[in-house]
């Protein structure tokens, strides 16, 4: 499912957003995706931005669209962030904050579809994407969907992969953890799992689809219980 969010302090602006992005959905045929909308920088970043898509106004009070795009990205979120406003002037800052888009108002629906279609295709590699891990001279490129789960032991890291194989090599599991996306989760301090393969939790181990056992810290049964049913929601299962 594809989260999109718009945070506009202009209703009418907001509603013409919405529907030019309802109607290029519907022509794509794409039917798994929400909208959520904010009236302020301030509501979006309470509510977790959790988003894959968001259209940014720069003119708000509580906090400007570029204030808010600034402390997204010290957040450490990904989002792809269009901004939506009348001030051209504004166009050079929005490369700091590694804005996908600037779209200007009123909205030409020509601009929008051409922006829409580049972010599908950016969505959809994302789905694909994969880390390289660097072994002494060698390097091997693994897709995140084939990885089960990530333990470390000492210095090392070890990937297990859902064929079976491991791969190690020396890293430490928080810059693991950075270049994951959010499919994976902490459940462990030693441990990252891979949501897509998890079918349940008990007496502090995590069941994995191919029949694996890893910990779950006892403070963390909670948080992986809801990271689960929020994945599962998203993925649209």
């Amino acid at each position: 499912m594809i989260k999109f969010a718009i945070c506009d302090d202009e209703p009418v602006m907001a509603q013409e957003i919405t529907n030019q992005l309802s109607q290029y959905m519907q022509e794509k045929g794409l039917t798994s995706y929400c909208v959520n909308s904010f009236s302020n920088g301030r509501s979006l970043l309470e509510n977790g931005c959790d988003f894959d898509v968001i259209f940014l106004d720069i003119q708000m009070e509580y906090l400007n669209g570029m204030e808010t795009a600034k402390m997204l990205r010290q957040r450490k979120n990904h989002s792809l962030l269009i901004f939506v406003t009348v001030l051209k002037e504004y166009v050079f800052d929005a490369f700091e904050v590694e804005a996908f888009d600037y779209l200007i108002k009123p909205l030409d629906s020509g601009h929008f579809k051409r922006t829409m279609d580049r972010v599908i295709l950016s969505l959809q590699s994302k789905e694909a994407k994969s880390i390289v891990i660097q072994r002494g001279t060698s390097c091997e490129v693994i897709l995140l969907e084939q990885i089960l789960y990530c333990e470390v032991q000492g210095r090392k890291i070890y990937i297990h992969k859902n064929d079976g194989k491991i791969v190690d090599y020396y890293d430490k599991l928080e810059d693991m953890e950075q270049r994951l996306d959010r499919r994976f989760f902490r459940c462990h301090r030693s441990y990252l799992v891979n949501l897509e393969y998890v079918r349940g939790c008990n007496a502090g181990q995590v069941m994995l689809s191919q029949g694996d056992k890893i910990p779950v810290s006892r403070l963390r049964e909670r948080d992986l219980t809801q990271a689960l049913l929020r994945y599962m929601k998203e993925r649209d299962f």
